[in-house]
Order: C-alpha cells, then structure tokens, then sequence
C-alpha cells in the first residue's frame, strides 16, 4: 500500500515519541486520533509492517491492536528519523515525582493508616439456651 511519506514520519514519530501505539480495528475510520490526522488504515498497515519485521510487539484484543516498540524498533527509527541516542521513548523513561511507598506500618504504630484503634470489643455471652 502506498503511503505518502508525510503521512508515514508522522507515525513513526508518534512511535517513537510514545513507546506504544493503539489502533482500533476500523479500516474505514477517516482519521486514527485527534493527534494523527491519518486514515487508520494507513496506520494498521504501517504497524503490520513494522510487526512482520519484528520493530514492534504486536497484541490484539476485542477489536484494538497494542503494539509496542521493541530495541530492534528503536534503533530503526532513530536511523529513520535521525534522532540522537539521548533520545528514548517515554516507555523508557522513568517517571520523575512518583512517590515509592515505604510499606505497611509496623504493628502497634499509631498514624492515620495504621487500621482500627482496638475499642471494638464485642459481648459474647450465652442467651437463653443458645447452643447450650
């Protein structure tokens, strides 16, 4: 299929920008995303291409195919694209403010996550007969 050269930087750098790339199963949708202005079937074709040559890992589920960048991938489109080696994927960057938790508080702690406060402390008496 013949896709015009525009069309075809323009996904790649999406790719590559992202790390991922989702794509309904809609040959007749007149543009893929508010973000790529592209007829989706030129996309599915540019992703089963690069899939068949291994630039991308390939996952299909109720109608949207996932398809994520392999090194193999990477290197292709920095060549393609020109791009330094500095430059990855944001699947390959590591998130900045993400706060790592530091676990489950020790037990006795008192805090706001530490869990009930011990008050509860139910009657279990015999009444009436009841299982006796």
């Amino acid at each position: 299929m013949f896709i015009v050269k525009k069309n075809r930087i323009q996904v790649y750098s999406y790719l590559f920008k992202e790390g991922v790339l989702v794509v309904k199963k809609d040959k007749y949708a007149e543009k893929h995303t508010d973000e790529l202005n592209i007829p989706n079937l030129e996309v599915m074709m540019l992703m089963k291409s690069f899939a068949s040559k291994g630039y991308v890992k390939e996952v299909f589920n109720w109608q949207w195919y996932y398809y994520y960048l392999t090194n193999e991938g990477i290197e292709y489109l920095r060549e393609f694209l020109a791009l330094p080696e500095d430059i990855v994927p944001a699947t390959l960057k590591k998130a900045a403010g993400a706060a790592v938790p530091t676990g489950r508080p020790e037990r006795g702690e008192k805090g706001k996550n530490a869990g009930p406060g011990g008050e509860f402390k139910p009657d279990f008496q015999k009444k009436d007969g009841y299982r006796s």
